[in-house]
């Protein structure tokens, strides 16, 4: 899968994407995009999944006809992730195209 992790996610998650390619908002040009605009620039460039940590991404925007999948994280506090990477790789693992899915610890 193409995977975009959302500026709120440490660089460091993408560790826990093995098989996956995995980029940044910086890697393609597009740190300091809003929500509603990063979502559109993913779509358009074939991303298959959003990882974000904004709890509110859900409730900011109209999800309905997106083709993209979002992973919303519980949180965004490195060590707590790196720690659950695990976690964060199954709910990529188990999701598929317009999902949305949030990740709690079990």
């Amino acid at each position: 899968m193409k995977v975009l992790l959302d500026e709120s996610v440490p660089i460091q998650v993408r560790r826990a994407l093995v098989g996956h390619e995995v980029f940044a908002p910086q890697d393609v040009g597009w740190k300091g995009l809003e929500n509603g605009d990063l979502l559109a620039a993913a779509e358009g460039a074939s991303f298959d999944v959003l990882v974000s940590a904004d709890k509110n991404l859900r409730y900011q925007q109209n999800l309905t006809h997106r083709r993209i999948a979002i992973v919303e994280l519980w949180t965004n506090h490195r060590p707590t992730l790196e720690r659950n990477f695990p976690v964060i790789a199954a709910a990529l693992d188990d999701i598929g195209p317009g999902a949305y899915r949030k990740v709690t610890l079990p």
